[in-house]
């Protein structure tokens, strides 16, 4: 509630309220790999395009950003925490299955 006993308006997409404020999310490895999972359910076609409301199917570019995310798990493993390596797990193998879905 603001400070007139209104809700706050929505942030802009991307962007998350801290301290009452837009701001962009804290820099994280989770948050890198949540971007790039969202990078490729955008070419994927299973999220609308934030501007246009569009969804738009790009399979050269969803199997580059799966790619990716498989380089970022060959490169860091034995490095990233326990909640860190099951999320990259858990979202490369929903990417494979909806990219071979996709394809299929």
């Amino acid at each position: 509630m603001t400070e007139n006993g209104e809700s706050p308006k929505p942030c802009p997409p991307g962007r998350i309220r801290k301290d009452g404020k837009c701001v962009m999310p804290e820099v994280t490895f989770t948050t890198l790999l949540i971007s790039l999972n969202n990078s490729a359910l955008y070419h994927l076609g299973e999220l609308a395009s934030p501007e246009t409301g569009e969804k738009a199917r790009d399979m050269v570019l969803a199997k580059h950003t799966i790619d990716t995310l498989r380089l970022l798990q060959d490169k860091t493993k034995g490095n990233l925490n326990g909640q860190e390596g099951e999320l990259l797990e858990n979202i490369l193998y929903d990417l494979r299955m909806r990219y071979l879905q996709a394809v299929g």
